[in-house]
């Protein structure tokens, strides 16, 4: 019984602070940090939520706007309202979600499996266009080095979103958590180049 409270009170928690994040962004100072990076993508095998293997270089290259967090599966901390992005970006895109290509990269590959992923892009009712990716623990490594992101473990790991132009390749890096409206702002800003 103590658990069940437990948990009740934590995704109590979740909801409260994403519907803090998603008010409105114009009445708040911003509270993250933008910069613009130029990455180089490593050409290493992972594997998707339906156990497709997917070329991670190729698979980023794309006439849209792609869009990357680093999240795993059991996590109740950040990785919720990461994803709750994800999910409000899709909803207010609407129709035109197709132009988008969002991706979570698992942190947790010991534990992600595609099983585990489906289940949680399942929960979160994400729309075609929405991958989860896993992989090795070295080519997981990989990854978070060449985008900046590596930590040691996963439960220090921090909120990073990425967004890459289709026009001329850059990424913005946001580091920091966004209001659903800063997040479309940020994402409109990088469609529009």
């Amino acid at each position: 019984m103590i658990q069940k409270i437990a948990q009740f009170l934590r995704f109590l928690s979740i909801i409260t602070l994403i519907s803090l994040l998603a008010g409105n962004a114009d009445a708040a100072e911003i509270k993250y940090r933008r910069t613009i990076e130029n990455y180089k993508v490593p050409d290493v095998v992972l594997v998707n939520q339906d156990g497709h293997k997917i070329h991670l270089n190729e698979y980023l290259q794309s006439n849209k706007p792609v869009v990357v967090e680093f999240i795993f599966g059991t996590c109740t901390t950040i990785c919720p309202i990461l994803s709750a992005g994800y999910v409000n970006l899709q909803q207010k895109l609407g129709a035109d979600s197709p132009d988008v290509k969002l991706v979570s990269i698992s942190i947790d590959p010991e534990n992600d499996t595609p099983k585990v992923m489906k289940e949680y892009l399942k929960k979160y009712r994400a729309k075609p266009g929405w991958d989860f990716l896993t992989g090795s623990r070295a080519d997981i490594d990989t990854v978070m080095h060449a985008f900046n992101a590596y930590i040691p473990n996963k439960m220090s790991h921090f909120p990073l979103t990425l967004i890459k132009s289709p026009s001329d390749g850059t990424w913005v890096r946001i580091f920091g958590l966004l209001s659903s409206s800063e997040f479309l702002n940020e994402f409109n800003k990088v469609r529009s180049k």
